[in-house]
């Protein structure tokens, strides 16, 4: 097709591919591929939203050293000097790499090479480590190498589907979106939905078990007792091709039903529905993701779930296994690649010295370390320590995403020599650091993806490196051959880097590893240039095929070639769940819909903030009622490690005794919400993956003496209120915010001074003074330059119409008069909250289309077009409907 470009989306683990159609103005138009074999067309709000966040604000566009632009050589000589005189006087392991599931395959693998080939230490790990290392660690546990079995199809030959500690609905929308259509396809397709939450995702579930926090290997130990005296127990595959089945199932079958109910928090009844649902349907897939890996026992839970399937013989056929899904566009390259510290490229190990003389041989190199280097958390607290002396971060904020997140900070500012590689020119980890190296950024980029399914796709590039902005691969290149290795780094592009990848994951494999893309090896630019997407292994001679499974018959990739079932207790999981101290809430961390990660790029949208502008608090009723916490209400939540003031939201989704806090914020665009700084540095004594949704914490009403909501043409720098929130919209800027002062002695010239107002304005003040209001707005000439509404109680003004308001023009005193009053005319319908971000569909749109007799989300849909592009908000809907039909 002419003047569109095929490549894939940077956001989660599905992998969709899309097309990007540029237009002459510079903006570009973005559509799901309908040949991509992830997606076949669909997207998500994020995806949809792409062509929002490709400007050129806030980039980061030339090298700084000490915040002082430099050169290219200038900056990429420093850091290899730097390096060669900390590895002369404090050894290799005095430098470490903390990269991201954000960067492309051949960037990974660029690093990989460069620390563990050329540095000589294995101190390289990566955000993923905070997702996806549970996951890896039971795969190799039980597999011998990290491989997952099945492939999306699977869910749409499955009886059942298992959805365990993932929130599909809105972390992996489209595989969602993939199980709904295949629930109208086939009418006995059940969902199970394991979480302690009701989601989203509980919109299709037939069953949902509320479990409690760490429950998940109570309950998988029960299933497995109950499989093991069924006739669903493959005594024949087990015996073929396994190992250890007797031990785990004799473990699974020491505990008593009392104990699992105790240690779930689940009735007789829920957990006889569950195993009868296992146990008789022969196709079954398995979703796992954060609720599983993001845990202190995370990799047993993992190892948990695959014995089940070991033990029926379901695994690597149509329709059935366990299925870990990513939480990031190349946390699976990262992981073939080598960027854990435990790991070396292609899926092969550094404690194996086979392994080691293979790259070692490859590569041409030395100096590969022979154990394993630090992972994230050893990683930062060595830097607290002082034994890192040059840390570099590329494309990931673990001042956000990390636990303990504010001694992450004071480690980072603690370092003698921090290198940081970005695409934005402020982020709160980018600001520390000595030199900072821009990025090139999705739509510039130009390279490979592997998604869940071990599906390999390209990312392409349609719009121009900005600036002076380079590939990450082209930073960590360039180094190394300023560190004297420039035949290891001879590359003109990254096709050269994929065929060298290619030809490691062939050498000497012969079917021994698992990741093996040989027939790739040989392929010329062209070939690269055209890739479609294909699903690994890709074997040198054998014709590519996609929906490959592994080990219906074996095949394992152990010495003996059997699975292991690893025997799993839960002596580790009832620690967990130790008591809480008084007065205390468990914590639980995620996501929402419409945003990312740290919001480097969703926050560029304003679609996708329309939604869920600031960040929030679940509680429950009852907690809420006895705390005296009323909705709206600025609640500040707090350990011992620190604390955040957020939005209080109460819910009957959420258990008592439990919170629910996303973890986009950052200090970019909230006064203090980061809430990774409240997870404790506690992990999986496997993995190393923290456990980031077991928190303790306290919470209670914030010291806000008023509350405030504005919309502002220009963005707001350098705020100092207590609490305030930071959102685009179409026009300019959306604010919360809150005071320590009452609304009623508030100046107008203290609101000025404190949002940035320019006094060159010309105000419009309205004062009551009984009910402790205000509301101001100021004007430049016709145009409105900022408007400010102030309360004693939450301001319920409807913000997205107050936002609008910033492009009209207001020249007579009556037109003025509306903006103050905050509430459109009859001629003016307000759409109310954003509840479709994709086709900017709202609540009282909603609302007045269920007035007229729309009574389903497919009616819903044709009256508005919500939920008609990618689906997301289809659950809210349905649960609007329900909870009419409920009064």
């Amino acid at each position: 097709m002419e003047n569109v470009t095929r490549t894939t989306c940077p956001y989660c683990g599905v992998g969709c591919g899309v097309l990007i159609e540029k237009h002459p103005d510079g903006s570009v138009r973005v559509k799901g591929d309908p040949d991509h074999p992830a997606n076949f067309g669909r997207l998500c709000s994020k995806g949809t939203a792409l062509g929002d966040t490709v400007g050129l604000e806030e980039r980061l566009l030339y090298p700084e050293i000490n915040g002082e632009r430099a050169s290219w050589d200038n900056a990429l000589d420093t850091i290899a000097d730097r390096f060669k005189q900390i590895i002369a006087e404090d050894g290799p392991d005095a430098i470490a790499f903390y990269v991201s599931g954000q960067i492309l395959t051949e960037d990974y693998y660029a690093a990989n090479k460069l620390m563990k080939g050329v540095i000589g230490s294995a101190n390289i790990d990566t955000n993923s480590r905070l997702c996806m290392a549970s996951s890896v660690a039971g795969h190799k546990r039980a597999f011998g190498a990290d491989t997952v079995p099945g492939c999306y199809e699977d869910l749409e030959l499955a009886d059942l589907i298992v959805l365990t500690g993932t929130n599909l609905a809105w972390c992996h929308p489209v595989l969602y979106q993939r199980i709904v259509q295949a629930k109208k396809g086939n009418p006995k397709l059940k969902v199970v939905l394991i979480d302690p939450r009701r989601t989203m995702t509980a919109d299709i579930a037939d069953l949902h078990l509320p479990i409690s926090p760490d429950g998940d290997i109570a309950l998988f130990l029960g299933l497995l007792a109950e499989i093991s005296r069924s006739d669903q127990f493959d005594a024949n595959y087990v015996g073929a091709y396994t190992n250890g089945m007797e031990d785990a199932v004799a473990s699974a079958c020491s505990l008593s039903q009392k104990e699992i109910m105790s240690q779930t928090g689940l009735t007789e009844a829920e957990l006889k529905t569950f195993y009868e649902l296992f146990v008789s349907n022969e196709k079954v897939v398995t979703i796992y993701s954060q609720g599983v890996n993001q845990s202190r026992v995370g990799s047993n839970k993992v190892n948990a779930i695959i014995n089940c399937h070991l033990a029926t013989g379901r695994i690597g056929r149509p329709g059935m296994g366990p299925f870990s899904v990513t939480g990031q566009p190349n946390a699976m390259g990262g992981r073939e690649v080598g960027g854990l510290a435990n790991m070396l490229a292609c899926h092969m190990d550094i404690e194996n010295p086979s392994h080691r003389r293979i790259v070692g041989e490859f590569w041409k190199s030395g100096t590969l370390p022979t154990e394993p280097g630090l992972k994230a958390i050893e990683l930062f607290q060595a830097v607290a320590d002082g034994k890192i002396r040059a840390l570099w971060i590329m494309s990931t904020n673990p001042v956000v995403s990390m636990p303990d997140a504010n001694a992450v900070r004071a480690a980072i500012q603690s370092c003698p020599l921090v290198i940081v590689s970005d695409v934005q020119a402020h982020t709160d980890t980018l600001d520390l650091a000595h030199i900072k190296l821009p990025a090139i950024a999705w739509g510039e980029k130009d390279g490979t993806v592997t998604n869940s399914e071990r599906c390999i796709s390209r990312q392409r590039s349609f719009l121009p490196a900005p600036g002076e902005a380079k590939a990450d691969w082209w930073h960590m290149a360039e180094v190394g051959r300023r560190m004297g290795y420039g035949s290891l780094f001879d590359w003109q592009g990254p096709a050269d880097i994929f065929r060298e990848y290619a030809a490691l994951s062939a050498e000497q494999n012969e079917g021994t590893r698992d990741f093996d893309i040989g027939a790739w090896r040989d392929k010329d630019e062209e070939a690269y240039g055209t890739m479609a997407p294909f699903q690994w292994p890709a074997i040198k001679g054998t014709t590519s095929t996609s929906n490959h499974r592994f080990f219906a018959d074996g095949g394992f990739f152990t010495p003996d070639r059997k699975a292991r079932a690893v025997k799993v207790t839960t002596d580790c999981a009832l620690e967990a769940q130790a008591t809480l101290p008084d007065h205390s809430f468990i914590l639980n961390t995620g996501r929402v819909r419409d945003h990312w990660h740290t919001m480097t790029r969703t926050a560029r949208s304003a679609r996708l903030s329309a939604h869920l502008s600031e960040p929030y608090c679940e509680i429950h009723p009852e907690d809420a009622q006895e705390l005296e916490i009323k909705n709206g209400d600025l609640v500040l939540v707090e350990n011992a490690l620190g604390s955040v003031i957020v939005r209080a939201a109460i819910s009957d989704k959420i258990k008592q005794g439990q919170l629910f806090v996303p973890m986009h914020w950052t200090d970019q665009y909230s006064a203090n919400a980061r809430i990774d700084q409240l997870v404790p540095s506690i992990k999986d004594p496997v993995s190393g993956q923290p456990a980031s949704k077991s928190a303790h914490v306290r919470i209670s009403h914030a010291s806000i003496g008023s509350f405030g909501f504005a919309v502002l043409r220009d963005k707001p720098e350098n705020l100092t209120l207590p609490y305030w929130t930071l959102a685009r919209s179409k026009d300019g800027w959306r604010l919360e915010f809150g005071l320590e002062e009452n609304a009623g002695a508030t100046s107008s010239k203290f609101i000025m001074t404190a949002l940035g107002i320019a006094s060159s304005t010309e105000p419009l003040v309205f004062l009551d003074r009984a009910k402790q209001r205000s509301r101001y707005a100021w004007f430049d000439g016709e145009h409105l330059v900022a408007s400010v509404f102030l309360a004693k109680e939450p301001v319920t003004i409807s913000r997205d119409f107050v936002s609008s308001l910033l492009a009209g023009n207001w020249s007579s005193f009556a037109q003025r008069a509306q903006v103050i009053a905050g509430v459109p005319g009859k001629e003016t319908p307000d759409k109310g909250k954003i509840i479709c971000a994709c086709m900017n569909v709202g609540l009282n749109e909603i609302t007045a289309a269920k007035a007229k007799g729309c009574c389903s989300v497919d009616a819903i849909g044709k009256a508005t077009g919500a939920g008609t592009n990618c689906g997301s908000c289809k659950p809210e809907i349905a649960e609007m409907l329900h909870d009419v039909a409920a009064e």
